[in-house]
């Protein structure tokens, strides 16, 4: 049956009171069909399953409505606070798609490019770990794919034919056309501390480097750096996220990946977000390709790359090397996302390096906060593990932590913390 063509509000109309419905992470959640949800009356039993919501959506405070997150952004923590019934449901990137296999929702919705001659409209700017489940549902004959078509999004491509990133307009159930505009995504501006970080990562990054890098004002002080740079040395990419600042990289010519390894000639990610021009820059532009989170996040296709660096943050990092990224005092902040899987492979050659960058202090409530501990405090969270980390990162140096023993591990990450709080990390009271 072809699929119906249906304005926002006659798709909304469509979802019982009592209904499941699933949606991508962040750019590929369709937010005509979802605001259109938050303009129904009200809802009996409606759950949710999605990630990193990117705009405030009424639906989500609806009596009746559950959402289940397995991201964290500003739009969950602003609705968990207001009393909405938002829950984290603790997972990294990878285990999304079983999640959402497991959950089976009987709606499934994405936003995707306007189909092409062949009637195949790109995913755009989500690859994620939606996509098989997108397929079942529009396969199923009492399951729903509701598709929102926006000439706004890029068209992207995967790796044909296994990974096409691309749903067939005969796969949908229901399509809505919108013209909303892509959510942007600045880069957030630099600072000194931020420009020293950089300048220390990038001693660690080599011409021929496979480079994973994610959103925030350290990656994009470090990618900056090196589009800057005067040397003629070029990068392949490898990275969940393709932000504005690896874009940067690509047109500062810096950027071949022939040095890779696995998914060579084409820089991959598994979704984009960043500024117009970069949604302007990637349509069409084969240059980059869009693959499925389990291929792009698993730490055994990523060993695979040459001279792999990988640069993620921190929220804390005690003594031991345990990393909190994705919690702040015990209260959900972000998520897991592939945080561990990028820090994971490293080690496994020597010409690997992870390396995980952040400030050495906060400053909460006009109180100055060292960023590195004696020990983690109560209630904390380990997004990753002690044992997975290669290099960490302050505006005062470098500690390289690979094959140190744990006193030599302590003195090290100490010597890159503020100084007014090294003593107290190599001999905490008590």
């Amino acid at each position: 049956m072809p699929a119906r063509h249906l304005s926002p509000a006659e798709a909304a109309a469509e979802i019982g009171a009592t209904d499941v419905i699933g949606f991508p992470l962040g750019p590929g959640q369709p937010t005509g069909f979802l605001t259109a949800l938050g303009e129904r009356e009200s809802f009996e039993n409606l759950t949710l399953h999605g990630a990193m919501l990117v705009d405030l959506y009424a639906l989500i405070s609806k009596p009746g409505v559950h959402y289940r997150s397995t991201f964290f952004g500003l739009a969950e923590r602003f609705f968990r606070d207001t009393g909405a019934d938002v829950q984290f449901v603790p997972a990294d990137f990878r285990r999304f798609a079983p999640i959402m296999e497991q959950a089976r929702p009987r709606v499934m919705c994405t936003v995707a490019a306007p189909p092409d001659a062949r009637g195949y409209m790109s995913l755009s700017l989500h690859a994620g770990a939606t996509v098989e489940e997108l397929h079942r549902a529009g396969a199923h004959p009492e399951r729903v794919l509701v598709v929102e078509i926006n000439p706004n999004f890029p068209r992207t491509f995967g790796l044909p034919p296994d990974h096409r990133h691309a749903i067939h307009i005969d796969e949908a159930d229901i399509i809505v056309s919108t013209e909303r505009p892509v959510i942007e995504l600045p880069d957030p501006p630099s600072n000194p501390v931020t420009d020293r970080i950089a300048e220390i990562a990038c001693s660690f990054i080599q011409p021929g480097c496979t480079l994973q890098t994610g959103f925030g004002d350290v990656p994009s002080a470090i990618v900056s750096a090196l589009a800057a740079s005067a040397g003629s040395g070029t990068y392949g990419v490898h990275s969940e996220m393709f932000t504005t600042g690896l874009m940067r990289l690509h047109q500062a010519g810096k950027v071949d990946n022939t040095h890779k390894g696995v998914f060579e000639d084409v820089s991959v990610c598994t979704f984009a977000a960043g500024i117009n021009e970069l949604y302007t820059w990637l349509d069409g532009n084969e240059a980059v390709r869009f693959l499925p989170v389990e291929l792009i996040n698993a730490p055994e296709i990523i060993a695979r790359n040459e001279r792999m660096v990988t640069i993620n943050g921190a929220v804390a990092i005690d003594r031991f090397g345990q990393v909190t990224a994705d919690t702040i005092d015990g209260n959900q902040y972000s998520g897991i996302g592939g945080h561990e899987d990028f820090i994971a492979m490293s080690g496994v050659d020597l010409e690997d390096r992870s390396l995980v960058c952040l400030p050495s202090t906060v400053t909460v409530d006009g109180v100055t906060r060292s960023r590195i501990l004696a020990e983690m405090p109560a209630g904390a969270i380990v997004t990753t593990p002690r044992h997975q980390l290669d290099v960490v990162i302050t505006e005062y140096g470098a500690a390289e932590l690979r094959g140190r023993t744990v006193g030599e591990r302590a003195e090290a990450l100490a010597a890159v913390a503020h100084p007014d709080f090294r003593a107290a990390i190599l001999h905490p009271p008590g």
